[in-house]
Order: C-alpha cells, then sequence, then structure tokens
C-alpha cells in the first residue's frame, strides 16, 4: 500500500471534496483522483461514494480511515521526537473553539503565545457543531459536551456563567422586571430550536418553558448584538457580555446558569510538543482567569 495514497486518502476524508483536497496537497484534483482509484484497486474495495455534493466514505473508508489516521499521527510524532528539538516550537495546530469563548476569550490570549512562539501556526476554527475526530478536522478542541469518544485524552477546562441580559437603553424605556415571569411580556432573543447541535444550548426553554423568541440565530455573537441594539432579552455568556459596558444583567441570580468547557485531543497528538504547548497554555489560561468566566 502505497503511503501517498493513503495521505490522499486522509485529505479527501477530512475535505470530502476533490477540489479542496487538492488544494491542501499542492496537487491537482485529476491526481487526487487517479490515486484513490489506485488504492481502491489495490485493496479491492470502494472506500467513497461519489455525488454531486463530495465523497462520503463508505463502510470500508470509515475502517481503514481509522488505522490510516494513527499511521499519519504516529508518523508525525515520530518525526517530532527524531528531530528533538528542532521541531519542538514549529509547525502549525489547528484548535476549534466555540465562536463567543473563542473570539472573546481566546483569541486575545493567543495573540501573546504567538509572539512568545512565531513558529507555531495556529489555525482557530469556530465551532457550531459536534467535531468529527475521525476527519481530523482540529488538533485540539474545545467544547460545550464533553466527548463521549474514549480514545480522546478530554479534561475539564473551566466552568462559566451564563445570564440573561438586555441593553441599558431598553431597559430604560421598557416595562420593569421583577420577577422571570415578567421576562414573559418582553422580546426574547434565542436559537434556532431545530438546528441547535446540543442540549447544553437549550437554557432559554428550561428557563422559560413555551417561550417564542422574537429573533434567532445560530450565532450567540450575532444574538449579543442584538440585544445591544435594544431588540430584547437574550442568555448570554458573561465573558462576552462584560466586554460591552452597555449590557446590563436581568435578575442575574435567577437568570444563572453555569455550564462546562471541555478540551480534547488524540493521544498521539497531544505527543506533539507544539500540540502539548498549546494544551498547557489553554489550560494555565483558563486556570488564572476562571473569576472572569463566572
Amino acid at each position: 500500500m502505497n503511503w501517498d495514497d493513503l495521505k490522499v486518502f486522509l485529505e479527501v476524508a477530512r475535505t470530502e471534496k476533490l477540489s479542496q483536497a487538492s488544494k491542501r496537497l499542492g496537487i491537482d484534483a485529476s491526481t487526487v483522483s487517479r490515486r484513490l482509484h489506485r488504492l481502491e484497486d489495490q485493496l479491492a474495495t470502494q472506500l467513497f461514494d461519489r455525488s454531486a455534493e463530495g465523497h462520503s466514505l463508505t463502510e470500508h473508508g470509515q475502517l481503514l480511515l481509522q488505522t490510516a489516521r494513527d499511521m499519519d499521527q504516529r508518523a508525525q510524532a515520530a518525526n517530532e521526537i527524531l528531530q528533538g528539538k528542532n521541531l519542538e516550537n514549529q509547525g502549525k495546530v489547528r484548535l476549534g473553539v466555540t465562536e463567543a469563548f473563542g473570539n472573546d476569550f481566546i483569541a486575545p490570549e493567543l495573540v501573546q503565545f504567538c509572539q512568545q512562539y512565531p513558529q507555531i501556526i495556529i489555525d482557530l476554527l469556530p465551532l457550531q457543531r459536534f467535531v468529527k475526530w475521525s476527519h481530523q478536522e482540529v488538533d485540539i478542541a474545545v467544547t460545550i459536551e464533553k466527548p463521549p469518544n474514549t480514545s480522546l485524552v478530554v479534561a475539564k477546562l473551566c466552568d462559566y456563567r451564563l445570564t440573561m441580559y438586555a441593553s441599558r437603553d431598553y431597559l430604560a424605556r421598557s416595562k420593569e422586571i421583577n420577577v422571570v415571569e415578567d421576562i414573559y411580556h418582553h422580546p426574547l432573543i434565542g436559537y434556532v430550536d431545530d438546528l441547535v447541535f446540543s442540549d447544553q444550548l437549550s437554557y432559554l426553554e428550561r428557563l422559560l418553558p413555551n417561550s417564542n423568541p422574537c429573533f434567532r440565530s445560530t450565532s450567540v455573537v450575532t444574538q449579543s448584538i442584538a440585544v445591544r441594539e435594544g431588540l430584547g432579552l437574550a442568555i448570554l455568556p458573561c465573558f462576552l457580555a462584560r466586554r460591552h459596558p452597555d449590557l446590563i444583567p436581568v435578575l442575574a441570580q435567577q437568570t444563572s446558569i453555569v455550564r462546562t468547557f471541555w478540551i480534547a485531543v488524540h493521544p498521539e497528538q497531544k505527543k506533539l510538543a507544539r500540540v502539548n504547548k498549546v494544551w498547557q497554555h489553554l489550560k494555565n489560561h483558563a486556570a488564572m482567569n476562571a473569576s472572569v468566566l463566572m
């Protein structure tokens, strides 16, 4: 089995598109297609279902993906070990983080990290769904649910608090809110129910059953903008809202919710010095700023 063909297989499995895989590999799409067919011929099995939408793995493709991914990760780890410190502070680390946490808490701190380690390239990706670990989408993920995949290294990163917020101007011109039930008489902003990827985001329904938001978005950043513009009330992460003095907590004691961020990585990836540096940096940053998150 040709290792170059396996690398092509891995890239198509990750991107599900020949065109995207060819760009990442630096070869043309026809070469990618030819190598895939060669690999399938060697294995005497179909690895992808092909359609106008792209390439999706077959059952046999899923089986090969696990083996090929492990080989790729071990090869990266072995290369770094063999070259020692020459690669310790070099290379790319792809970090997947939820949108608001990435924008407001992680990104500002990564500026200092990148200045300290200029040879480590950080790809910061916003996550609005569960990570496809089998596709190697990221090296490290920060998630709102503890990943069920027992093959991962998983740790609690931090707790964070959410509270109902409104803009200062909105509260000045609207009916007074004294109890939770009063919130029903105000316009609400929340998530699109059928597009919520985790029950951890369904906090508005738990706090205010049968409520009907007038404005919905899959982006909590967009929700926060709507609140700041005076459209209504929304439950927002405190670490996001505190960056905007015009956002005022509403019944903070009664509407407060605590959630947890988890950090996860493949064991083989964590052996890479650059990945472990980012992992430890995020853990230290969260621990030192726990009060900001609550």
